[in-house]
């Protein structure tokens, strides 16, 4: 899907879905008067120490600009630029020099509550352990997609898309920024209030240029809050078994398992999880290709693995998180053990600390730090690792 194509499509099928003899008040009041404009800055300091290389470290800034039509006859569109300027491209910071379309789709609002999008898109489901878009870089993953999300049932969401183009967090002309897809990705969820949210998913991943990325996964996932007295409960449990789909040459069956328990009260939160990426013996792994991975497994990313998120031995993840809020100021500490599923590797551990501190209604400044480190020797993870980020963003 070629984003100028998408982009004069939809302005042609806004156009011709508008003009009639008395267009003149629906246009103005669609593209202007119920127009919305959003204009975003984040500027980021990375650094990076890793025991084998010298450290490197990069200063991007980013600016999105993103506009939204009213609707015309239940249709509107949504355009959205990204630009990003470097001090310099380093090759072991996932950031890059670019100036593409985000986002650019045409939307139906349709009856029965349904909401029907077409064209470069962002999609995010659930917490994004399985399909997400990398917000955390600076160059967003997006999906040329059709997709359908439909809430006429009380408390429940049906949410069906068909991806044709995976836009990954690349550099344009890398020959990683683009997977050509004939993916489809289902996605049902019940809300019982705060006590369940349960949802059932089926994951038909069918990437047409690196087949090795091609799955099949069928899942459930139930999470919830409890609430006695002063004290807040909350729980987390999750299954998936995956195959290989599409052309991918291996064959094999692999499961997921993730168990979780939090307990907060007032302004602080602590919380143990168990996340199993499982193995079929060794002969390959439960992977990920469309996952927000920085979010998982630790913030140095020391385990995407080309971007699958796991490899043929799995992946199991025992952690604590902890949080809290003290005038205005959001704190994080995060620890990961990890070992393989086949074959009693150790894999190392983590620890993480964020700030983030929210300002003046626009602004916000952010520091985080991430140290890996205590991986058995003769991998490609093993190596001691160091990140901090700096951030500072805007938003209009």
């Amino acid at each position: 899907m070629k984003v100028r194509a998408l982009t004069l499509a939809i302005l042609a099928s806004l156009a011709s879905s508008a003009v009639t003899a008395d267009t003149v008040d629906p246009l103005k009041k669609a593209f202007i008067d119920d127009s919305k404009v959003n204009l975003q800055f984040r500027l980021r300091y990375e650094d990076v120490d890793v025991d084998t290389v010298d450290s490197q470290n990069q200063t991007t800034l980013r600016t999105r600009l993103t506009y939204q039509t009213g609707d015309i006859y239940k249709l509107f569109a949504l355009t959205e630029v990204d630009d990003v300027r470097s001090t310099d491209n380093e090759a072991l910071i996932a950031d890059y020099e670019y100036t593409q379309i985000n986002q650019a789709f045409l939307g139906y609002r349709g009856p029965a509550d349904t909401l029907v999008k077409y064209g470069r898109q962002r999609i995010l489901l659930d917490n994004q352990r399985f399909v997400g878009g990398v917000g955390f870089r600076q160059n967003e993953q997006t999906y040329d997609a059709f997709s359908v999300k439909n809430t006429a049932l009380e408390n429940f969401t049906a949410y069906y898309s068909y991806i044709n183009n995976v836009n990954r967090i690349f550099p344009e002309g890398s020959g990683k920024d683009e997977h050509k897809n004939e993916t489809n990705l289902l996605n049902l969820n019940y809300k019982a209030g705060e006590i369940a949210n349960i949802t059932g998913y089926a994951y038909l991943i069918d990437n047409v240029d690196v087949a090795a990325f091609s799955t099949d996964t069928y899942g459930v996932r139930a999470a919830g809050k409890l609430k006695l007295d002063a004290i807040k409960l909350s729980y987390e449990a999750e299954y998936a078994q995956q195959s290989e789909g599409g052309d991918n040459p291996a064959s094999y069956t692999a499961n997921y398992y993730k168990l979780g328990a939090g307990i907060g009260f007032d302004a602080f939160t602590a919380k143990v999880g168990y996340e199993v990426l499982g193995s079929d013996d060794g002969k390959a792994g439960f992977i990920t290709p469309l996952a927000t991975l920085h979010a998982f497994n630790g913030w140095t990313d020391k385990f995407l693995f080309g971007g699958k998120g796991n490899w043929e031995n799995g992946l199991i993840d025992t952690h604590l998180i902890v949080t809290a809020k003290l005038a205005g100021l959001k704190l994080l500490a995060k620890y990961h053990t990890f070992e393989s599923d086949f074959g009693d590797i150790d894999m190392g551990q983590e620890w993480g600390v964020a700030a983030t501190y929210p300002f003046a209604k626009h602004y916000s400044v952010g520091v985080k730090y991430a140290s890996f480190s205590g991986a058995d020797a003769g991998y490609g993870f093993s190596n001691d690792t160091d990140k901090l980020w700096l951030t500072l963003q805007a938003k209009y």
